[in-house]
């Protein structure tokens, strides 16, 4: 489709899907105007919301690529606590609800950690949702380094949704996950890793590089 449908993404939305329609129905039946029209462009939101384009992602081996469409928000160097205990460089993804909200995997490797945490559901435009709100966060063993990818809820998204299981190897640019609606993605990298976006950059999940990796351990 020329939008990009794929029926797993579009199968999370099915019970969004199913209650609109039902008040596509229920305002054909009463001829009431105004419901239908808002039915019809809430299908059509949703149609737009749960494309899925294919990507081709970059064959260079040192590249990292995006994990999820949307904006730079942030990049900064933080401590991993969680994962691989050690400072890294993260780069923070704004996904507004028009943006595709399917994960990608930024590097070729294997998944070695996924962990849910419970939180709060912030704007995940506020510096406090990385800490705060629901997340998944996930280890991605590589060739060169292993990467940590944070899936975050914001004050819309409610639903993290995992396609991939703990041992699954995957390339560089398959879908691993989504996240419903407006939020947050990130990608942890070595300290050694060249950043090669900037803040407020548009980039692509699966196809955007974000940063590469160097020769240096």
């Amino acid at each position: 489709m020329s939008l990009g449908m794929r029926f797993q993404t579009l199968y999370e939305g099915r019970w969004i899907f199913a209650v609109i329609f039902v008040v596509l129905a229920l305002g054909l039946a009463l001829h009431w105007i105004w419901l239908t029209v808002l039915a019809v462009l809430l299908i059509l939101f949703c149609i737009n919301f749960f494309r899925d384009p294919e990507r081709q992602a970059p064959a260079d081996p040192l590249a990292i690529i995006a994990a999820a469409d949307g904006t730079v928000a942030d990049i900064v160097e933080i401590e991993d606590t969680e994962v691989t205990q050690t400072k890294m460089k993260r780069v923070g993804i704004f996904l507004s609800v028009f943006d595709v909200h399917t994960n990608r995997m930024p590097i070729d490797g294997k998944v070695t950690y996924i962990q849910h945490h419970p939180g709060l559901f912030l704007d995940a435009r506020n510096v406090e949702a990385s800490t705060k709100n629901e997340a998944l966060t996930w280890a991605f063993q590589g060739e060169r380094a292993t990467l940590v990818v944070r899936q975050i809820t914001g004050a819309i998204a409610r639903r993290i949704v995992p396609w991939s299981k703990l041992g699954d190897t995957l390339k560089k640019g398959e879908r691993f996950g989504m996240i419903r609606f407006g939020s947050r993605t990130e990608v942890y990298m070595p300290l050694s890793c060249e950043v090669t976006v900037k803040i407020g950059d548009k980039v692509k999940g699966g196809e955007t590089v974000i940063a590469r990796f160097t020769g240096e351990a």
